[in-house]
């Protein structure tokens, strides 16, 4: 059964590199949890790495440990870099965008933009990071645009008193979304988890209500 204290932190598609965090954070002593989410499709599509996941999770607690850790030993590979690295080869805005948005990028590319940009005389202070990093958990933390298509689909489900219904009403109603800093968020509005409760209960409804149509003509 999954542990719900136990959150994605980052995510994978080879092995390898999942093993090697893994055995990093062991050694930091920081619980953590290997999951292996791979699709099952890796066989058609000729073992492709892209059909694999392999997520390490950690208590929400530990992401701040975990994140500082990782950059720490990042800032030690940075001097190592050579100035053959394709960021070198980035824009100073396409390099202010990787530290603007370091959730999609490793620890090294994080450290290695800013090393860059200082060097070409664009140094972005500590304070400014910091701010960048309260801004991009605010546009993150915001939930997604009316879904208008999938309510729809899912009153259409509901009413023919299929499966489908209640796990679109279920899924708007309830899904979440984690944050860099591990909190999890609603994924929609509150208007649109109104509508998926009320897909979940005409599901159903309606569910009931077909079977007692089929049994009575049965009879």
């Amino acid at each position: 059964m999954e542990n719900p204290q136990f959150i994605t932190f980052q995510k994978f598609n080879l092995k390898e590199d999942a093993v090697e965090l893994a055995t990093f954070l062991r050694e930091s002593q920081i619980e953590y949890r290997i999951e292996d989410t791979s699709s099952g499709l890796d066989g058609n599509f000729g073992n492709s790495e892209l059909a694999k996941d392999y997520l390490i999770k950690l208590k929400k607690e530990d992401f701040e440990k975990a994140d500082i850790l990782l950059l720490q030993i990042s800032s030690n590979l940075v001097e190592t870099i050579d100035r053959d690295h394709y960021l070198h080869e980035f824009t100073d805005e396409e390099l202010k965008e990787i530290i603007v948005k370091k959730d999609e990028w490793s620890h090294l590319d994080f450290l290695l933009a800013q090393k860059i940009l200082k060097e070409r005389g664009q140094e972005i202070i500590p304070e400014e990071i910091e701010k960048h990093r309260k801004q991009r958990l605010e546009d993150l933390s915001k939930p997604e645009e009316h879904q208008g298509g999938w309510i729809i689909a899912g009153y259409l489900f509901a009413f023919l008193g299929g499966f489908l219904g209640f796990f679109i009403g279920w899924f708007l109603k309830t899904h979440k979304k984690t944050l860099p800093n591990g909190d999890r968020v609603y994924n929609y509005t509150e208007s649109d988890r109104k509508q998926g409760n009320r897909i979940l209960i005409v599901s159903l409804f309606f569910f009931l209500f077909w079977i007692g149509v089929r049994i009575f003509f049965s009879e």
